[in-house]
């Protein structure tokens, strides 16, 4: 189920985080496997099925797996609990209740997972290119500051990498003017978009101390990719800061 898994610490109580695949699961192409994109054309029996699949493996309760509106931009929801409807219009969401599970849905836009686990404060963050733009990472690690973290940790999963995201050339200058490091060249030697590279730059910028899990969407089967496949399915990043024993 999970293409990368791990777990911090340094609590208590710990911090799981991980990246899924779509190696598993139920679902036909283009979204065999684990899709857990509701807005991408599957089944939505499928797709639930795969949500509460996630759910289990994280032990909570489907109710407290929470997904965002993902719409590129840069807002950020504080979350307290459960969704009372629909899921906020949003590309970043924080908390610091123990036992959400916050996910963000990607196929070659950057997933971004963030911690302080010393003030127990957790969050998720959908950077895409726009996001890039617009500052959601630091929009994202200000949130987290003003919910007391301190010493923030960011996980920066598996994305398209600069040179398989050839773009125009304006559109790679633009990148470049929001973080230098988001200036790439395709693999044909193409202007071209390191997104991750970009989002990194911000993090360490902001403090943050940054764990890059390594991997291209385009190139990895057990990823999905827009850029790939074009129709295809979504798989996720997920944090969640665990109950204390009683």
């Amino acid at each position: 189920m999970f293409y990368w898994r791990s777990t911090s610490p340094a609590g208590p109580p710990p911090v799981e985080l991980g990246f899924t695949g779509r190696s598993a699961a139920r679902g036909r192409e283009p979204y065999a496997g684990l899709n857990l994109g509701g807005h991408v054309g599957d089944d939505p029996g499928d797709v639930e099925a795969n949500r509460e699949a996630l759910a289990g493996e994280l032990g909570v309760t489907r109710e407290r797996l929470l997904f965002m509106d993902q719409v590129h931009g840069a807002e950020v929801v504080e979350v307290t609990g459960p969704w009372a409807g629909e899921p906020p219009a949003a590309d970043a969401i924080v908390t610091r209740r123990p036992g959400l599970a916050l996910a963000v849905l990607v196929a070659d836009c950057v997933p971004v997972l963030l911690h302080d686990d010393d003030a127990g404060v957790v969050g998720a963050v959908h950077a895409g290119r726009p996001g890039l733009l617009a500052g959601v990472v630091p929009a994202a690690v200000a949130a987290m500051r003003e919910l007391g973290a301190r010493t923030l940790s960011a996980t920066v999963g598996p994305s398209v990498c600069g040179r398989c995201y050839e773009v125009p050339a304006a559109m790679s200058a633009a990148a470049a003017a929001a973080a230098p490091a988001a200036a790439a060249r395709s693999w044909t030697g193409t202007p071209a978009i390191d997104v991750a590279a970009g989002v990194v730059e911000q993090l360490v910028a902001a403090g943050a101390r940054v764990e890059w899990v390594a991997g291209c969407t385009r190139e990895s089967d057990d990823l999905y990719s827009y850029r790939r496949d074009g129709r295809t399915g979504r798989f996720a990043g997920v944090v969640v800061r665990r109950e204390v024993a009683a």
